[in-house]
Order: C-alpha cells, then sequence, then structure tokens
C-alpha cells in the first residue's frame, strides 16, 4: 500500500487520491454473494487463486479492528495468546487419526528430505501436545490458550470471496481442565466472550445446536449471522427459542400409529418408481409409506429407511456410520450390483447388508414399502415382524412449518453465515495424544478440552452480507475502516479544501477516524463509491454550503441528508456516532 501522507495542523491525512486500491463501476463476473461482489467493487480485496485473498488496505484495517475487539474479550476470560506454527509433522494428524478425516482438505507438502508435513487447517493437535509436555499435575490446569494464526483447507469448492476460502485467519482457543465441570465453565465463559464479540462487531448473531464434524466431541453450539445468501439452513422457535443447525435439529414426528396389525400382502404396482408415484397409484398419504435411500459407507452398500413424507438427513447418517470418510449416495450400478432394485427397494427381507432406520420407521403399523421385486409393493409392512435394522435412531431433516419437540409450536427455518464454533472436545485429542495429568491422588488422567473458533475475514464477509443495501455496504461503526468520510466537492476552491482538511484534522484530534476524499471528479462519482464503501457517516462540503457556513451530514443508513452549521459539525458527528 502507498499511503501519501501529508501533514495538517500535526495530523496525518490519507487521501483517497493517493489510496491503494480503487473501486469498480461493475461487479465482477465470478462474484456470486454480496459480499464478494462489494468488496472486490470497493478495492478491498484482491483475487490472487481461487479461493485466495490479499487484504487491500481498507480491509485490513477493519480486520485488525476485529483482531482487538477479539484479543480484549479473549484476555478478559483469562486466555493467554500464542502463536504456533502452521507446518506440522504430518504423524502427529495420523496419530489423532485426522490426516484420513479431513482428506483432500489437507494441504500435504514433504521439505528436501522427503518428510511429510500439513499445512494446519486447524491446531487441537499441536496444541495437545505443548500442553502434554508442559503440565505437570492437576496444578497447572486449568489453561485457555488462543492464537490468531493462517489456516489452509483445499476446500473443494471455494466461492463467495472470503465466506469459503483456501487460505484464511481464524482465532481459535482451547480449555484444558481437569473434570467436566471445569470443561462446563470454560464452555459458558467463552459462550459469553462470544456474544459479547460479535455485539461489538455491531452483529446480531444467534447460537444455536450445531454437528461437531471432523473437529469432533460431545457437544458444539455454532454463532450464525441471519442472511439470506447464508449457505447454511437454521431451525428455529420463536416459542421457545429453541435453535439449531438443520445438520443437528430435531422435531416432533409426532405421527405414531397403535392399529393392529395386518398381514404382509404383495401388490402389483406397474410404473411405480417413486413415493409420489406410489401415493397416486395406492391412493394413501406418503405418511404412510417407507422409503428406502442407498448409501456407501466403508466400501459397503448401506440400506437407509425413513417415514416416505421425510427426508434423509445425511450429516446424521454419516455420524450413525461413525463418520465414515468415504460416505455418499450409492450409484444405480452399485444398487443394483448389492441385489436391489432402485423404484422397489425395501428393507424387508434383505441379509447382509447393514439398514439403518429412522424412528419414525417404526411408530406406525401397516406401511407400504418396495417389494424388492420391479413393478411390486409390499402393503402392511410392520417394524419387528417385517424387518429390523442394524440401527434406530433420529435421521430425519427438519422441514420449515415441522414441529418443535420442546414445545409443539411451528418450527421455521432461515439462513445463515457461520461467524463462531465453540465445541465441548472432552478427552477426544488427549487420549490419543497422551496427554494426561496426575490427579490429586496421583492418578493418571486425561486432560478435558474445549475448542472455540471465529473466522476473522468470514466475520468481515458476514457483516457485509447481513448489512448492505443496493447502492453498497453498511458497515458497523467497530469495524468500519474509518468511520467518517469527507467528500470536497470542487477541491480547487480554497474554502473547500481548507475546512475539510480542518474537519479532518478536528475529528482524528476527537479519536474519530475519517477519510478524506480529496479527488477531482464529479459529486456523482464521490456519492456512489461513498455509498459503496459504506462508511457510517458521510460529510459533505461545497462552495454553495459554505456560503451558508453549513455542512452536509448524512448517516450511512439513512435516506436523506441533513444540513447543519459548520460550527456544530464536530459535535453533531459525535453525537450520532455515540463517540
Amino acid at each position: 500500500m502507498i499511503f501519501v501522507k501529508e501533514i495538517y495542523r500535526g495530523v496525518d491525512t490519507v487521501k483517497i487520491s493517493k489510496l491503494f486500491g480503487r473501486t469498480l463501476r461493475d461487479d465482477p463476473h465470478e462474484a456470486e454473494l454480496i459480499s464478494h461482489r462489494l468488496m472486490q467493487r470497493s478495492g478491498l480485496i484482491y483475487q490472487v487463486a481461487s479461493g485466495i485473498y490479499s487484504y487491500m488496505p481498507l480491509a485490513w484495517r477493519s480486520l485488525r479492528k476485529i483482531e482487538k475487539i477479539i484479543r480484549e474479550e479473549m484476555d478478559k476470560a483469562g486466555g493467554q495468546e500464542l502463536r504456533m506454527s502452521v507446518l506440522q509433522a504430518r504423524e502427529l494428524w495420523q496419530e489423532s487419526g485426522r490426516d484420513e478425516d479431513y482428506g483432500l482438505e489437507m494441504f500435504r507438502v514433504q521439505d528436501r528430505r522427503e518428510r511429510e508435513l500439513v499445512m494446519a487447517p486447524t491446531h487441537e493437535e499441536l496444541l495437545t501436545v505443548m500442553v502434554k509436555s508442559n503440565v505437570r499435575s492437576y496444578r497447572d490446569l486449568p489453561l485457555l490458550l488462543y492464537q490468531i494464526q493462517t489456516k489452509f483447507r483445499d476446500e473443494p469448492r471455494p466461492r463467495g470471496g472470503l465466506l469459503r476460502v483456501r487460505e484464511f485467519d481464524m482465532k481459535d482457543a482451547y480449555s484444558f481442565d481437569i473434570n467436566d465441570e471445569g470443561l462446563d465453565q470454560n464452555y459458558k465463559i467463552m459462550e459469553e466472550a462470544y456474544k459479547n464479540i460479535f455485539a461489538r462487531c455491531g452483529l446480531d448473531a444467534v447460537m444455536v445446536d450445531a454437528d461437531s464434524g471432523t473437529i469432533g466431541g460431545r457437544d458444539s453450539q455454532e454463532f450464525m449471522l441471519i442472511a439470506d445468501s447464508g449457505e447454511d439452513t437454521l431451525v428455529i422457535c420463536d416459542n421457545c427459542k429453541y435453535a439449531a443447525n438443520a445438520e443437528k435439529a430435531v422435531f416432533s414426528k409426532s405421527k405414531i400409529s397403535d392399529e393392529p396389525e395386518i398381514p404382509l400382502e404383495k401388490v402389483n404396482t406397474p410404473g411405480v418408481r417413486t413415493i409420489d408415484d406410489l401415493t397416486k397409484f395406492l391412493k394413501i398419504s406418503a405418511d404412510k409409506t417407507l422409503k428406502a435411500v442407498f448409501y456407501i459407507a466403508g466400501g459397503n452398500v448401506i440400506v437407509v429407511t425413513i417415514r416416505g413424507d421425510l427426508d434423509v438427513n445425511e450429516i446424521k447418517v454419516r455420524n450413525v456410520l461413525g463418520g465414515a470418510p468415504d460416505f455418499r449416495l450409492a450409484t444405480p450400478t452399485e444398487v443394483k450390483n448389492a441385489g436391489l432394485i432402485p423404484g422397489s427397494a425395501s428393507p424387508v427381507g434383505l441379509e447382509g447388508i447393514k439398514i439403518v432406520a429412522d424412528e419414525s420407521a417404526t411408530s406406525i403399523s401397516n406401511f407400504v414399502a418396495g417389494a424388492n421385486h420391479d413393478q411390486f409393493h409390499l402393503v402392511n409392512v410392520n417394524y419387528g415382524r417385517d424387518f429390523k435394522a442394524d440401527v434406530v435412531t433420529d435421521i430425519a431433516l427438519v422441514q420449515d412449518g415441522d414441529s418443535c419437540l420442546n414445545c409443539g409450536s411451528i418450527l421455521k427455518t432461515a439462513r445463515g453465515i457461520e461467524v463462531g464454533h465453540i465445541f465441548k472436545l472432552g478427552t477426544r485429542y488427549s487420549e490419543k495424544l497422551g496427554a494426561l495429568f496426575p490427579d490429586k491422588d496421583g492418578q493418571q488422567k486425561p486432560i478435558i478440552m474445549g475448542c472455540y473458533g471465529i473466522g476473522v475475514g468470514r466475520l468481515l464477509a458476514a457483516a457485509i452480507e447481513q448489512n448492505h443495501d443496493e447502492s453498497g455496504m453498511l458497515l458497523p461503526k467497530s469495524i468500519a475502516p474509518y468511520q467518517v468520510m469527507i467528500l470536497a466537492l470542487n477541491v480547487d476552491n480554497e474554502a473547500v479544501s481548507q475546512t475539510a482538511m480542518g474537519l479532518y484534522n478536528d475529528l482524528w484530534e476527537s479519536g474519530i477516524e475519517a477519510l478524506y476524499d480529496d479527488r477531482d471528479e464529479s459529486a456523482g462519482v464521490k456519492f456512489k463509491d461513498a455509498d459503496l464503501l459504506g462508511l457510517p457517516v458521510r460529510i459533505v462540503i461545497s462552495s454553495r454550503n459554505l456560503k451558508e457556513n453549513q455542512v452536509e451530514l448524512k448517516m450511512r443508513s439513512d435516506k436523506d441528508a441533513s444540513r447543519i452549521p459548520l460550527s456544530s459539525v464536530l459535535d453533531n458527528i459525535k453525537q450520532v456516532l455515540g463517540h
């Protein structure tokens, strides 16, 4: 970045005319999401390669502000900041079992001696062994350690600017305790710290139950920003405040039948291939049918069966199967090779094939299901009598309008962007990596761990997704690169330029960050760029207004501007910014 600085009454000035990075009139053709478009158009980021970006000066100012807020809240929570290496020995990840879990998303390299290294996507393993080497007894615990560090993940479909990238900055924190009670206490402390972070960033974040994914652990919660462009589906109950990622969400399936079992029948169903076909042909509702879905896990075909009006939650199924890394939908050829008939398959009569059943498949009598015979179905199928499953559990995907399991109210769905995730890891890493401590009785026990992450760049992008209009960004004042934009119209006019510079210095001397647009451009161009950049306050200084000893003040979030006396402009800005 090339900043040209000019001293006026002792204050450094950065002029937009010399700011490294320029605005674009048109949206980049490759940008799909709003934040991606606006960040590139406003000159906040520069794309190096797919999913890899450089931060330009304006973005870097915002990111440093976010980092400052994070550090203050982490320190307040009792955290100690450190910095761990990005390059790590691959053996460490093989020992924890996550080398296979991450699969192709892990960047793996070799040094000149052909030793295998990884570029860390996260730091649980390394910090666990670091703590292992430093903790000598229970007296050394608890610990709360954190860092802000660059991470690397070879995402298969990097998209959306800073929302889905291959290189990113992340705050990751880890707690180490002697028991579950200590973990619960630290977890609550971090939950409150996260709420403070997002509130101070001017963001409305919702905490939801979440799947732990490759990080693992027994419980986890995500912090989500509600945004139409979000990649996650959230399930929310307005009545009891239940909230969960759809990957994790539970709901009331309600339908339970106590009608007597009727003998099994095989009926001809020509041309019937789908649940919709079946309901129309037999004139029954979808909740009286069982559907079968086929997956591959561990190299084998798995049959998943669920009530016909429900959909399979693949994340839940994968977790039931132990997180099989090769989990995927089976191809038609793989289904046929397993002796199954797509469109007429069922769990009835299967041998040597693992069956996973949703609990809904056991709650109603006399289902209609496939007959494993083309053009035929079975009527009056009952769990226990006609088939059994290897696993019966909740594997259903919640839908908008389903009933809350807690209070019975209607659930609604919304799109959200994850900006933070906290985990109760327990002993997942300490047991595998031998991170033990002697307790008061001298017995060796595994350290109890928690993990807490915030994506710094992702948070900025998500803030833009949540705060924008058709003209550009509306950045919260706490994370905007500058708080005030000063527009000087007719910059060749000495009165205009001197007034602009004087106000600029007054603002900085009062602790208010201001950016000065000194360019010899039309008013229209300057107004458009000011709206695009989205700084909270805009001040317009023109020769016409100065004749009346006035300037124009406009909040970026307001539709209209107002004229105020030049003598009171500083006080007005302080007031609107709450300074």
